[in-house]
Parts: C-alpha cells; sequence; structure tokens
C-alpha cells in the first residue's frame, strides 16, 4: 500500500495532481515570503525544481537580494 501523505522522493518525477499540488504549495510559500531556497526544503524539490514550479504556477519570481527602499524623486 502506498502513502500518499508523503511528498515523492527527491528527484522524483512528479506529474498529474500531485504536480499541481505541490505547484500550489510552492507558490503558497513564496507568496508568504519565502525564497526560492527555503521552498525547496519544505517541499522537498531542488532549487531548480522548485523554480520551474513556481514559474509553471504563474508566480512572478521576485528579484535576489534584500528589498531596497527608494528614494522619493523629490529628495
Amino acid at each position: 500500500m502506498t502513502d500518499t501523505t508523503t511528498a515523492p522522493a527527491r528527484g522524483e518525477r512528479i506529474t498529474g495532481p500531485a504536480r499541481h499540488e505541490i505547484r500550489r504549495r510552492a507558490a503558497e510559500l513564496y507568496a508568504q515570503g519565502c525564497t526560492i531556497h527555503s521552498t525547496a526544503r519544505q517541499i522537498g524539490r531542488s532549487y531548480g525544481a522548485t523554480r520551474d514550479l513556481l514559474i509553471e504556477a504563474g508566480v512572478q519570481l521576485r528579484g535576489r537580494g534584500p528589498a531596497r527602499l527608494r528614494r522619493s524623486a523629490a529628495a
């Protein structure tokens, strides 16, 4: 009997409903402010696979590095 509550093994191909669910979870974590690296750790995938899942989900990826304050035009 297969346990459907565990994530696929790292490196294992994900297809069908399992891919849809892991893509949804990755997008949710990233939207909450997690980095791609931390999202990858939490879903048990590599950085590249997680990035691909986020792009498939239509997520707009954030820029690299910390957020920066912008100077106003009047300053």
